[in-house]
């Protein structure tokens, strides 16, 4: 049986039940990352004592009578309750494609979550699972000296010398946290992220003040000039610990800002028991100059997988002739291509 769920406490229970959800998955932060026009749902599937939960955000499709769905902006996925690997997902796999048919939905896709189990079983003969680069996971289930091990020994020397030269602020003050905003709108701009990356002030402090899972702030303080030179924000739910957004001064780089929140945060992690500390990937799963440096943390690889399913080929069609694709190649592994060009 499927149910849709948009009530924030009906949410939370689902998702709370099992220690397998990350913070992506929760009701607070759908409602932080989406936009305007989106409906995040929570569908529910049950069989007997079985249940699986799989959180999305619908979009009406302009000049249509149809709409898509997607996952929110990081790793989300499935998440299951009572499911083993001898559950056979079939009838799960019919009644979630009948569900998409009757509501009209054309085309769905999802980010995966590397760290939550019976992901790709629950997705698998639906549409397609690609593999889209690695993330970087620091395995902070071994003790604090064997993780050290797996450090670039480059790395060990950057952070040696950020902590003789700086401090280490765990804060969510109004003014830290503005300061921190600065400092990652700056970094951004340097970077030429896309528009799409620079977050409301709202977006920051929604994450720090919500209920359904912590976010912790960690600054960079130089200990000569007492300025904040650099900020880290990470997530945490269940076992999971997320590296979600950062920022430093291009005055302090030589100082390593972010290496050391980095190595901080780790610290913390072993020390309260989680069990994964995701840095994530590359920009757009690239082994890029991003990917480089959080590899020089851990060699400790997952896979980062998406879901790309088309529900109606026929409408899907039709709406890719409606809006044609310009440039083959940039777009050859977008989707749903009919967004390209929006």
């Amino acid at each position: 049986m499927i149910e849709i769920i948009k009530d924030k406490e009906e949410w939370n229970n689902l998702i709370n039940s099992t220690e397998d959800s990350d913070f992506y998955h929760s009701f607070s932060y759908h409602q932080i990352s989406k936009s305007i026009k989106d409906i995040p749902i929570l569908i529910k599937y049950t069989e007997e004592n079985k249940i699986i939960g799989l959180p999305l955000l619908l979009r009406s499709i302009e000049n249509s009578d149809y709409i898509d769905a997607t996952s929110v902006y990081g790793y989300s996925g499935p998440i299951t309750i009572n499911i083993d690997n001898n559950f056979d997902f079939t009838t799960y796999n019919e009644e979630l494609y009948h569900f998409f048919l009757e509501q009209k939905i054309v085309s769905v896709f999802s980010r995966l979550n590397p760290f939550i189990p019976f992901q790709e079983k629950c997705l698998g003969k639906l549409g397609k699972i690609e593999t889209s680069g690695k993330v970087v996971n620091i395995d902070i289930t071994s003790d604090l000296d064997s993780q050290l091990k797996n450090y670039n020994k480059r790395l060990k020397t950057y952070i040696n010398k950020a902590r003789r030269n700086c401090s280490v602020l765990n804060s969510k003050s109004k003014n830290d946290v503005l300061t921190f905003i600065n400092l990652y709108y700056k970094n951004m701009t340097r970077v030429n992220a896309k528009k799409k990356y620079f977050f409301s002030e709202e977006y920051f402090f929604n994450l720090l003040n919500n209920n359904d899972f912590e976010t912790e702030l960690l600054l960079c303080v130089h200990n000569k000039t007492k300025k904040i030179i650099g900020g880290a924000m990470f997530t945490k739910k269940n076992k999971i610990i997320q590296y979600h957004l950062s920022g430093s001064d291009e005055n302090y780089l030589d100082f390593y800002p972010i290496r050391l929140l980095i190595d901080e945060m780790r610290i913390m992690a072993s020390n309260e028991n989680y069990s994964f500390f995701n840095l994530g990937g590359g920009l757009g799963g690239d082994e890029d100059t991003l990917f480089q440096f959080k590899a020089n943390f851990s060699k400790s690889f997952k896979p980062f997988k998406l879901w790309k399913y088309i529900v109606n080929e026929n409408v899907y069609n039709d709406l890719v002739k409606l809006n044609p694709i310009n440039d083959s190649k940039q777009s050859s592994h977008f989707f749903p291509s009919y967004r390209f060009n929006n």
